[in-house]
């Protein structure tokens, strides 16, 4: 078996993964002379070993440190990225429509604690989930992208009403306030109570109450059909490299993920959250609070490098985002991607790091051995993750993918006969024989955990 050098050119990732790093010393962020020098040495990598294509924006107490454009924003015509590329946000949404409706509680037009019938009187058991649980994804509502139709129907015209159908004669996964279990539903339901409320559609209440306020120019409810200036493509991976991400019609997931901007749009947003311009310190600080699994109205607070952090992630076709803001240190930073496979958290937190003074770490790459199709062979089937979740592993030429069900086909490359790993991530696929050498399972060696795959075919 001869050794290969791996490939620099983009493979696929599944987000669902973390990036293979390796560790470098630490840098004391108050020591950095040229921290844009450290942040480029990082970015860099990451475009090179094919996990990054996007734009950056780091700040601190007010004053931006860097912000700029990595790896390309259309591969057609090779236009590259910039600080005023326009992404997707996908559920980096989501804080935006719980600020709308923070806002109407100001206005003493709705209470948190209002029950879902008041607004949808036929909504089943609607008389125990209240506006609280749907900000805090805790009302049990089972998530509609989750469902085996999403990916044939995303691409269909559905406006909340309809979006609502899907899912509200299903039972509840749990009795609300018991559990944490994120659902986009929960965010389709607030958008249409918000839509109700103010008798204004989710994308001009947005732009009127939050977007000019904070002269976010370059923000929006996304219609794919209008032409906007500095619009990122939105790439997939597949076994044949980077494709266009397939359509959806972004009254699908309306305000659970519909919106766009830039990064330094995200600033203002991010800096607008500190004084009273959108909301009052009391409708902040309930947002910020969190609950089940840490999380807010809207955002994720928890702790990185001993500091707390109010973050949130975001996921749509073609694109990945995140926003951290360390409040205390008022640090920001912001990831916004035109590859579906970015790892934008991750990337953020190494970012955080740097400026921090924290240990970070650097992507390199790694080579891979050949095998001969019979071998690989051995290993296609179909894969059951957990009950309902499966994996599909193909073959095609010499490599082998795997495609966890609603999710990008990944590429497995062979450490050993029976051992694989993906480049771009810490995380390696090891096929398991049974006493008659057959081979039934593999396990996913991902985070210090074990994931059985069981083989169904």
């Amino acid at each position: 078996m001869k050794a290969i050098g791996l490939r620099s050119g983009l493979l696929s990732i599944a987000w669902i993964l973390l990036i293979w790093l390796v560790f470098i010393p630490p840098v004391l962020g108050a020591e950095v002379n040229n921290l844009q020098a450290a942040i480029d040495e990082y970015m860099n990598a990451t475009v090179k070993t094919g996990r990054f294509n996007g734009s950056i924006l780091v700040a601190q107490k007010g004053e931006v440190m860097v912000k700029k454009g990595y790896g390309t924003a259309n591969f057609e015509w090779q236009i590259p990225n910039s600080s005023e590329t326009i992404f997707r946000l996908g559920s980096v949404t989501k804080q935006f429509c719980a600020a709308c409706i923070m806002q109407l509680e100001e206005k003493g037009l709705l209470s948190l604690n209002d029950q879902l019938q008041k607004y949808i009187p036929d909504y089943p058991q609607g008389n125990i989930i209240t506006i609280h649980h749907l900000l805090t994804h805790t009302s049990g509502i089972p998530n509609f992208t989750n469902f085996p139709d999403y990916i044939s129907t995303m691409m269909i015209p559905s406006p909340p009403e309809k979006t609502i159908d899907r899912f509200k004669n299903l039972p509840l996964e749990f009795q609300p306030g018991e559990k944490f279990a994120y659902s986009n539903s929960n965010y389709v339901l607030l958008g249409f109570i918000l839509e109700k409320v103010s008798g204004q559609s989710f994308e001009n209440y947005l732009q009127e109450n939050i977007l000019k306020p904070l002269h976010m120019e370059h923000t929006g409810y996304d219609h794919p059909e209008k032409i906007l200036p500095n619009r990122a493509s939105g790439y997939d991976p597949s076994s044949e490299g980077l494709i266009n991400t397939p359509y959806i019609d972004t009254s699908m997931p309306h305000a659970a993920g519909a919106m766009y901007s830039t990064v330094e749009d995200m600033y203002l947003w991010d800096q607008g959250l500190y004084g009273d311009t959108i909301l009052s310190k009391a409708s902040r600080d309930k947002m910020f609070t969190p609950f089940l699994s840490n999380y807010g109205y809207g955002w994720i607070i928890t702790k990185a490098f001993g500091r707390k952090v109010i973050a949130h992630d975001g996921s749509i076709n073609g694109f990945a985002t995140h926003i951290s803001r360390f409040v205390d240190d008022q640090v920001t930073v912001i990831v916004l991607s035109n590859f579906s496979h970015a790892q934008s958290s991750l990337i953020a937190k190494d970012l955080s790091a740097i400026v921090f003074g924290e240990p970070y770490d650097i992507p390199i790459e790694k080579s891979y051995i050949e095998l001969e199709a019979e071998i690989l062979d051995k290993y296609t089937g179909k894969y059951e993750i957990q009950p309902g979740l499966f994996a599909e592993i193909t073959r095609k030429d010499q490599f082998l993918f795997i495609q966890v069900q609603g999710q990008p086909i990944i590429q497995l490359l062979p450490q050993t006969e029976t051992q694989f790993f993906i480049q771009e991530v810490d995380a390696t696929l090891t096929f398991i024989t049974n006493e008659k050498g057959e081979f039934t399972e593999a396990v996913l060696h991902q985070s210090g955990k074990d994931i059985p795959l069981s083989r169904v075919k």
